[in-house]
């Protein structure tokens, strides 16, 4: 446990004022209509949503899961989250564009303008809960998990204590102040949440236990931690950390703020945005702050950890009031953060706080977005006014925390969590992405793939299933029992048969009707030749479907995409490189980002994009 100082204090206390005077502040003008409290009336810049976006996706779990992960398996295991670089940049060179262009209020409205009939209507309502409710509290428990561990390690407080202050804070913002609350907040809590990570970076590899990024590599718990890429002579970890993450993993599975084709609170972003362009720059800007530039001070950190807490023994041993429910790899970062001195301590708790309450924000308005527009106002009462659905908004805000704070107080790591919801994602994610250009997809394939998915995951996952079909080790023993296939092929093969099964279901049911399809072209105009059957019967029948005559972008998009990834890639690895002191790759890997960024830049030309 540590002791806060005055100067701490102000430093805390002082964000949450500010906090609560900007919800205060936009209450009035969120508060007149569900358009304002959950999109502030499309009218938000690119560099503010962008800020947006990176500030949500800090979040007090993240530096957690990355410290899990780096202890577990070494820098290398981030790949697990890298990955979703892959999807985010499709989502800004193809995908940001449509979603500005569907003018949906929120991406689950989608459904019923790119399908039909009772089926869309079903898949909206149930999506709508299914994402807004129990996928939105599963992610802020996560949130609210690691908000209690940093609670018991560096305050002493119990785990109650921890949701009833944080939780209470948050939830009266975030219901007052609607989306403009949260936006405008975002930015202030970005440069707060840089400067404590950055901060207690620098402070923790500098501790004399460390001394400096020198010992600190040259450490024998840490050396073996380091390689930005696994070890391609162990097969199982190369399959497990790289392949399945880039071949599969990417386009597969569905995860909060990674949605292939784009989605959840990166979607309502891109709808709040001025126009497709700013929708662009929006995701663009996002994706560079969120894969570059962000990751290195949560892995020095993690790094530091495994030679002052090398095991879980020695944080028990440091803390004994933790909860046994809760110790696990992800709690050394809150450990390492107890070592840093006054001012900085205090700092870095409003850089945590800041990263909490933007992130729970976030997935409270959005989360709430879905229960009005898609649940409420669809389902139980179409006439309601604008101030109803405002109440609405506001109550669901409440009843959202709640539940996930609950669920907080049975989790044990982040890992878990994460681990769970790819899980339970895989094999949707390709649907997300065809179904703005294949005509033939229609909704019965989204709700198959939906519990199909659902299903086998939790059949695989099954202990006398997974203990039958893959490599299993048997806790109580430690023994490896041996299955038909290796421990790493569960998700490829959930992502196969959820795939084949709702294929098959597509080409069994009828597709939409023409006019449901006319529509979204109409709207959204995908082009490409997933479309081309309903542009000639559209042409056939005299019906004007077609209003962007240029060449289709999607392969520039996609050659965008390509160059993207190895221009933030490039800076990562680069980044990496220079603080190993590793300049024979630092200085190429710089090199190649800087010719990936002229080569983008012409390709950007290319398509037509124009942010500034």
């Amino acid at each position: 446990m540590v002791f806060l100082n005055t100067l701490d204090y102000i430093f805390i206390f002082g964000l949450f004022l500010i906090i609560l005077f900007v919800g205060i502040y936009f209450s009035r003008k969120s508060g007149k209509d569900s358009s304002e409290y959950f999109l502030s009336g499309r009218s938000m810049p690119w560099w503010l949503l962008g800020l947006s976006m990176v500030a949500t996706t800090f979040s007090t779990d993240t530096p957690n899961l990355v410290t899990d992960i780096v202890r577990s398996n070494g820098v290398s295991g981030n790949w697990a989250w890298w990955a979703f670089l892959i999807t985010g940049l499709l989502t800004v060179f193809v995908y940001a564009k449509l979603w500005r262009k569907s003018q949906v209020s929120t991406d689950i409205e989608f459904y019923e303008l790119r399908y039909g009939g009772k089926p869309a209507k079903f898949l909206r309502g149930f999506r709508a809960v299914y994402l807004g409710i129990l996928f939105n509290v599963l992610a802020m428990a996560g949130v609210t998990l690691a908000a209690i561990k940093i609670g018991q390690v560096m305050l002493g407080v119990s785990p109650i204590t921890v949701v009833a202050i944080a939780g209470s804070i948050t939830m009266v913002f975030s219901a007052i102040g609607g989306f403009k609350g949260v936006v405008y907040t975002d930015f202030l809590l970005f440069f707060v949440a840089m400067a404590g990570t950055i901060g207690a970076a620098y402070y923790c590899v500098n501790l004399p236990e460390v001394g400096g990024l020198e010992n600190l590599f040259a450490n024998p718990n840490v050396s073996d931690k380091l390689s930005i890429l696994p070890d391609f002579n162990d097969k199982e970890a190369l399959i497990t950390l790289l392949i399945i993450p880039l071949a599969v993993q990417w386009w597969s599975s569905w995860y909060p703020g990674a949605e292939p084709g784009g989605g959840g609170y990166i979607a309502q972003r891109m709808l709040a945005a001025k126009n497709e362009n700013h929708a662009i720059g929006a995701t663009f800007f996002f994706n560079i702050m969120h894969y570059a530039l962000r990751p290195w001070p949560w892995i020095l950190v993690a790094l530091a950890s495994l030679i002052i807490f090398p095991d879980l023994e020695s944080i028990k041993t440091a803390f004994p009031n933790i909860s046994a429910d809760k110790l696990g790899q992800d709690l050394a970062y809150s450990a390492m953060l107890t070592k840093l001195p006054n001012g900085l301590l205090g700092i870095v708790m409003a850089s945590l706080a800041a990263a909490y309450i933007s992130t729970i924000s976030t997935h409270l308005n959005w989360g709430s977005s879905y229960i009005v527009n898609d649940f409420y106002k669809q389902q139980i009462n179409k006439n309601a006014s604008e101030k109803e659905l405002v109440n609405v908004g506001r109550i669901s805000t409440v009843v959202l925390m709640i539940f996930s704070a609950v669920l907080a107080l049975a989790l044990t790591n982040a890992k878990q969590l994460f681990d769970y919801i790819i899980m339970f994602g895989a094999g949707t994610g390709l649907i997300f992405i065809l179904r703005w250009f294949w005509w033939r997809i229609n909704a019965w394939s989204e709700i198959t793939a939906m519990f199909a998915s659902g299903i086998i995951s939790i059949i695989f996952n099954l202990p006398a299933m997974e203990g039958v079909l893959f490599d299993y080790n048997v806790i109580q023993t430690g023994a490896l029992q041996e299955g038909v296939f290796p421990a790493w092929a569960k998700f490829p093969l959930i992502v196969l048969i959820t795939t084949v099964i709702w294929i098959t279901v597509t080409f069994l049911t009828k597709p939409e009707k023409k006019e449901t399809l006319f529509k979204f072209y109409k709207q959204t105009q995908p082009g490409g030749p997933g479309w081309k059957k309903i542009l000639t019967q559209a042409d056939a029948e005299g019906v004007a479907i077609v209003s962007d005559t240029r060449k289709w972008s999607v392969p520039s998009g996609i050659a965008a995409m390509f160059w993207g990834c190895i221009l933030i890639y490039c800076c990562m690895f680069a980044t990496g490189y220079f603080i190993y002191g590793d300049l024979e790759w630092a200085i190429p890997m710089t090199v190649i980002a800087v010719i990936s960024a002229f080569i983008l830049l012409r390709i950007w030309k290319k398509i037509r994009v124009n942010i500034f």
